[in-house]
């Protein structure tokens, strides 16, 4: 089967590359001249910066990250952190994210006793959840044959473990918002999820669904790694493996036009002619597939533009540091409203992994949540934007250099990226970062746009994040497998599978 990828996001590439790996002719259509998308790293002045101050999470043993690895055939380079991040809260020491046994004592410490029922819910919840989306179940199902399947996947998560009791609970949690689950009184504790969940499920503890935010609360348990080169080397094997496997990406080639004909994706136009396809992936914001598809676009596609709230605000800086490496990622909490640099994430590379930044220095990025419309009104008013984008970026390194003065003791350079940066070289519509808000278990779209067509990336179940994105991209990759080559056996727990030749060239510039 000839298979077009748009976009060579973590969504596209994993999908890519386990349909490469299963036989199938594979061709990664990409705009840039980097693999990542919004998880990529770029060059600037001798330093590698992730484009989003972020970490990587998933690769326990099960998780989305293993589970990619055997899908595809990949092998990251990483080293595992002893903490996934620290939480610094106005006026409290920092509290620790460990992703073992020493999480329990930590968040007694930082929260009393009083919180632990609110956790153990958290945790007991996070578990199903995440049995259910590494199962790649179809969410939202879209036929019977995925209906079917999806009962089937809940049956099996749940027999081992439910009682009536529990049943009933998760149908209320399903509807309900994760704040009701939080003890009263505790403002700290509040602040504490609130910020956690923003960069997880893109809204607060008041409007996150309690499930989805059970389990986004959960990623720094679920063994969260270093990479080496940063975040984009993982987009990197994985384009170094669909290579391999027999398939192609194509830089510098941005699709135009999604050719539709009898209600069904045929064809992707670029610059350089028309690609043939008997599937197409689209690793994009459904604004953007919309943009492609022009008049053939279903209206699911339409995002009001109250949902597209928040973009990023980035800082990337070269700086003198003294941190070890246990701790290299931080949340820095000020005040509320947590955006526009009162609540900002930091991520600072590891000392040991020098192709990041020259000798002496450290590849530092920071984020914060940032509202897309000024910024897109400020575009236009060139001194206004500057200006502006220099405030901002100035608040950034005094508030991280006031919360970790011995992770920044010095800044060689920096410079900054705003809404329309990210827009310009993601191409993601208004620079809208993150997905929709997760404030129910339906936000995610169907990932089957129309016959021929699907999509990958964060606007799928399960959303955002690294992990999240390669195991919505798995979950397309078997989903279309099946629908295209049922003379092949894919079983359900093992994608470790002989690729059939495939005649595609090899080639990647």
């Amino acid at each position: 089967m000839r298979i077009a990828v748009i976009g060579a996001g973590m969504g596209g590439l994993s999908a890519a590359a386990a349909l490469a790996k299963l036989g199938h002719e594979v061709t990664v259509l990409e705009a840039h001249n980097l693999p990542g998308g919004c998880a990529q790293t770029f060059f600037h002045r001798g330093c590698r910066f992730d484009a989003g101050a972020t970490l990587a999470g998933g690769f326990n043993r099960g998780g989305p990250m293993a589970l990619l690895e055997e899908a595809t055939g990949a092998r990251f380079n990483t080293r595992q952190a002893d903490i996934a991040m620290a939480v610094h809260l106005p006026g409290e020491a920092p509290v620790l994210r460990y992703g073992d046994g020493r999480w329990a004592q930590e968040r007694l410490r930082a929260f009393g006793p009083q919180a632990e029922r609110f956790w153990q819910w958290q945790e007991s919840r996070a578990d199903l959840l995440w049995a259910f989306a590494t199962h790649l179940a179809p969410w939202p199902p879209q036929r019977a044959s995925d209906l079917w399947t999806l009962l089937g996947d809940a049956a099996r998560l749940l027999a081992a473990r439910t009682h009536v009791g529990l049943s009933l609970s998760l149908a209320r949690e399903a509807v309900s918002a994760l704040g009701r689950y939080l003890p009263q009184g505790s403002e700290s504790l509040r602040m504490f999820i609130d910020a956690q969940l923003l960069i997880s499920a893109q809204c607060q503890s008041d409007r996150a669904n309690a499930l989805y935010g059970a389990c986004a609360l959960d990623l720094p348990r679920r063994e969260v790694r270093h990479v080496a080169g940063g975040i984009g080397a993982l987009a990197f094997e994985l384009s170094r493996t669909l290579t391999a496997h027999g398939g192609r990406v194509i830089f510098r080639s941005r699709a135009h036009r999604i050719v539709v004909e009898r209600g069904r994706a045929m064809a992707v136009e670029t610059a350089m002619g028309r690609l043939e396809a008997d599937a197409i992936i689209a690793n994009l914001t459904p604004p953007s597939l919309a943009r492609l598809l022009g008049e053939h676009a279903p209206k699911e596609l339409a995002v009001p533009p109250s949902e597209m709230e928040f973009g990023a605000f980035t800082v990337y800086a070269a700086v003198e540091s003294a941190c070890d490496d246990r701790c290299l990622h931080h949340q820095i909490v000020l005040r509320r409203p947590l955006s526009e640099g009162n609540s900002l994430f930091a991520s600072l590379s590891p000392s040991w992994d020098e192709s990041r930044a020259p000798r002496g220095l450290r590849a530092l990025t920071l984020s914060t949540h940032t509202r897309l419309e000024p910024w897109l009104k400020l575009r236009d008013h060139e001194p206004v934007y500057e200006e502006r984008k220099a405030s901002l970026a100035a608040q950034l390194l005094e508030s991280a250099k006031a919360a970790l003065p011995g992770v920044i003791r010095d800044v060689a350079f920096s410079l900054a990226g705003t809404p329309s940066t990210f827009r310009d070289f993601t191409l993601r519509a208004g620079g809208w970062v993150g997905g929709r808000a997760q404030t129910s278990l339906r936000v995610g779209m169907a990932p089957r746009v129309m016959p021929g067509l699907w999509l990958v990336g964060d606007s799928i179940f399960p959303g955002q994040s690294v992990a999240a994105t390669a195991l919505g991209g798995m979950r397309v990759a078997r989903q279309l497998h099946g629908d295209y080559s049922s003379s092949l056996s894919v079983s359900r727990s093992n994608w470790s599978m002989s690729p059939i030749s495939s005649s595609i060239s090899r080639s990647m510039p």
